[in-house]
């Protein structure tokens, strides 16, 4: 539902949230639970989720793709980060449920409220039960969630059956549910992947040897359909399948709704595995357990209900556990050579479509046509349904205008919001292409810019520019990075509540690990990864800006390299796939230092060669006027 819907239909949605939490009140009493905690992510620790374990969202009316709620007996919370505060505030009802913005000072995290709570039954002496379904955490959220609040007497309390399900299928057993795990399969070629099964689940074995392992469950969805070469769109704008996958040192299998594989494709894949029902995971896993098993998790990526599964019963000796890195998840993020290649043709065809997209905007402004949010939402997308290979896209297109703008994951674009001029423009879009995943940000001016506006946005640009133009030498964190984009904003006093990027699927999501640039990102940057660059600044009310493209990590060429060791290191360096232009109404080139705008030149220069072969001669010009200085 939309702001504008919210503020429309207030009564139904107030109702249907209290009908909601009162049903899941009864069953906190029927468990003898003082609380439930619902988060964000299902049982394959989903960002994106399907529609139906959306469950967050349907109890609380709260949209966005992170932030957990706490229900308790007569009190209600949802938690939030910086990106969501304005969000939030438009779509959960207060008198309901009370937002908590993690990290202002006066509003409390999950792990406070819970220790409050706590804190009261103790002087009771009672203690709080929370209950929580285990296959929606994390293992290491689990475990840091539980060392915060254990010493306050607060009991976890696994629980079988999610209480939101069990809600669902008694007190709303008319609603209509959305398929689930439904979407046909398709298998990417070896052509297009780079590397074949085989190799993939050899080069997985090689590691789980190396770790001292025999067994690897794996839970994340983009892990399994990298791993098998397959696709599917059971998850809106990820092409992923609901699945789980198990592999041996000598078998692999694969457990998803087989009715929606085709016999041609079941053939192909028994060659490398087998196929067994989506619910025979846990017995099958079971079924491979003896006392001298090794089985490899990751606490980021294992749930905490696969991990029960492993754990034995007090006396008795299940297997043994070997918590490591999944090994998928680093192979994953290693773009071979030919993902690189899908990557670039992919991403070349979303910098054409934004920036056709760029063109007509402008030219409807200077016409004075009225625009609205919606329609250059719709505009962009059909750009990129005109380039070739388009599979939809990769994400919910922001376009938010004014004071929309600065909701950092604005949600649906509004037909009602016409554009006005002295407003600023955020428009964040991606695509997905066969065999490649798109995402970038520009952030435009309706009219003539405003001082403030020319020198916040010159400001990120730097932010930008600096981060792009980075050489940093082998073992660098995305953690450095971060702080190295952020330090010119920093100087001019601004500053942004989200990571400066994220890694990026091939094909898969569009948002992936483990690598990333970001304060809390230990991973080092590698050659082969996929990040965004994408420092903004933000102010309610005011509006909001972000510049967004997407870079491969490349070697720098030798002669970069110190040549006084004589063991050198390794230096990277950013190699940009996307190509389209700024808005240079919004920049001043006065503020710019000599290697910052040499960046500059040369980008314009890169985007023009690459584009301008492929535009209509009157899109041409323009691109041509557009990349001058």
């Amino acid at each position: 539902m939309t702001p504008i819907e919210l503020l429309q239909a207030p009564t139904t949605q107030a109702t249907d949230v209290a009908a909601k939490l009162a049903a899941l009140r009864s069953l906190l009493a029927a468990q003898a639970l003082d609380a439930y905690l619902i988060p964000s992510a299902d049982e394959h620790l989903n960002e994106y989720l399907p529609e139906i374990k959306q469950r967050r969202k349907w109890a609380s009316g709260f949209t966005g793709s992170s932030g957990d709620f706490l229900v308790g007996h007569t009190q209600a919370w949802v938690f939030v980060d910086s990106r969501y505060y304005e969000q939030a505030d438009l779509e959960v009802d207060t008198d309901l449920i009370q937002v908590s913005k993690v990290g202002l000072d006066d509003h409390k995290t999950l792990e406070e409220v819970v220790e409050a709570l706590g804190r009261e039954a103790t002087k009771a002496g009672q203690e709080i039960r929370l209950g929580y379904d285990p296959f929606t955490l994390s293992v290491s959220q689990f475990r840091d969630f539980h060392k915060k609040v254990e010493s306050w007497g607060v009991v976890l309390v696994p629980i079988a059956t999610n209480l939101v399900d069990q809600v669902r299928s008694q007190s709303w057993a008319d609603e209509i549910l959305p398929a689930y795990a439904d979407s046909p399969l398709f298998a990417l070629s070896d052509e297009q992947t780079g590397e074949a099964i085989a190799q993939k689940l050899a080069r997985t074995r090689e590691k789980l040897e190396k770790a001292n392992a025999q067994i690897l469950p794996i839970t994340k969805l983009d892990q399994i359909a990298w791993l098998f070469n397959l696709r599917g769109w059971d998850v809106s704008y990820n092409p992923v399948f609901i699945a789980y996958a198990i592999v041996t040192a000598e078998q692999a299998f694969l457990f998803t709704n087989e009715h929606r594989i085709n016999p041609a494709l079941q053939q192909q894949l028994a060659q490398h595995l087998t196929l067994l029902p989506y619910d025979d995971y846990v017995t099958t896993l079971r079924s491979l357990l003896t006392p001298n098993s090794r089985v490899l998790i990751d606490p980021k990526h294992t749930t905490m209900g696969t991990y029960q599964i492993l754990k034995p019963a007090p006396g008795q000796t299940r297997c043994k556990i070997v918590e490591t890195a999944n090994p998928v998840e680093d192979m994953k993020a290693r773009k071979n050579a030919i993902e690189i290649a899908q990557m670039q043709h992919a991403n070349l065809k979303a910098s054409r479509a934004k920036t056709r997209t760029m063109k007509w905007l402008f030219d409807q402004l200077a016409a004075e046509n009225r625009l609205t949010e919606a329609d250059v939402a719709a505009t962009i997308e059909g750009f990129y349904q005109e380039e070739a290979g388009f599979q939809g896209l990769s994400f919910n297109t922001i376009a938010g205008s004014g004071s929309n703008s600065s909701i950092v994951h604005y949600g649906t674009p509004n037909p009602e919001k016409v554009l006005q001029s002295g407003e600023l423009l955020l428009l964040d879009s991606g695509a997905q292409y066969a065999a490649g995943t798109t995402d970038d940000t520009r952030t435009f001016v309706v009219g003539t810019p405003t001082p403030d506006q020319i020198e916040r946005y010159t400001e990120v640009l730097k932010a930008h520019i600096n981060c792009a133009m980075q050489q940093f030498p082998k073992g660098t964190t995305g953690a450095q990075l971060d702080g190295i984009t952020r330090s010119t904003l920093w100087h001019a006093g601004l500053d942004y509540g989200h990571g400066t990027g994220h890694g990026v699927g091939a094909f898969l999501n569009v948002h992936e690990g483990p690598n990333g640039i970001s304060k809390r990102v230990s991973q080092t940057l590698e050659p082969g990864m996929i990040t965004s660059i994408e420092p903004g600044f933000y102010q309610p009310g005011w509006g909001g800006i972000r510049i967004e493209n997407l870079y491969a990590i490349v070697e720098m060429p030798q002669e970069t390299k110190d040549d006084s060791n004589t063991a050198k290191t390794p230096w990277y360096g950013f190699e940009s796939l996307t190509y389209i232009p700024f808005d240079n109404r919004l920049i001043d080139f006065t503020r710019l230092d000599s290697r910052q705008r040499t960046w500059l030149d040369r980008y314009y220069h890169a985007i023009l060669a690459k584009l301008t072969p492929t535009l209509s001669p009157s899109d041409a010009d323009w691109l041509s006027q557009t990349c001058t200085l």
